[in-house]
């Protein structure tokens, strides 16, 4: 089984952590310290949150400033419409900031958002129908 650990820099893993439990998302003690915390998005996805000094240790470039550029937006899918929307309105209820206007195309609809530290996120779900040509 394989699975995704998407590393993000943030400014307050206290700040960072706090945000993503507000929207409903929990983290691996395992994996989190006062350096780091694992963000548990489903059983095979995971974020881990590194305090920009500790994040700086794993890579010679520079750290992007998500607040005036985009290097990634890391979208997730949803099993409905209405868990786009309550995912997206517990961010924003959480300290998010909008990032696009929602998008519905029928087959799919998308809404996005800015967590904390900038980083962009999508949440979308697409009709299972669609996928499977009908």
């Amino acid at each position: 089984m394989t699975q995704i650990f998407v590393n993000l820099p943030v400014k307050d893993l206290d700040t960072s952590k706090a945000f993503w439990e507000a929207v409903g998302y929990s983290f691996n003690p395992q994996f989190t310290d006062e350096n780091a915390a694992c963000l548990v998005i489903s059983d095979t996805i995971f974020a881990m949150l590194l305090t920009e000094p500790y994040f700086k240790g794993f890579t010679k470039k520079e750290i992007a400033d998500a607040a005036t550029s985009t290097e990634v937006i890391t979208a997730l899918s949803a099993e409905s419409r209405e868990k786009v929307d309550e995912l997206v309105d517990a961010a924003l209820g959480a300290g998010a900031s909008p990032a696009n206007e929602a998008q519905d195309h029928g087959f799919m609809y998308v809404r996005s958002f800015q967590d904390p530290d900038h980083h962009l996120w999508e949440i979308m779900w697409m009709d299972p129908k669609a996928v499977e040509g009908e």
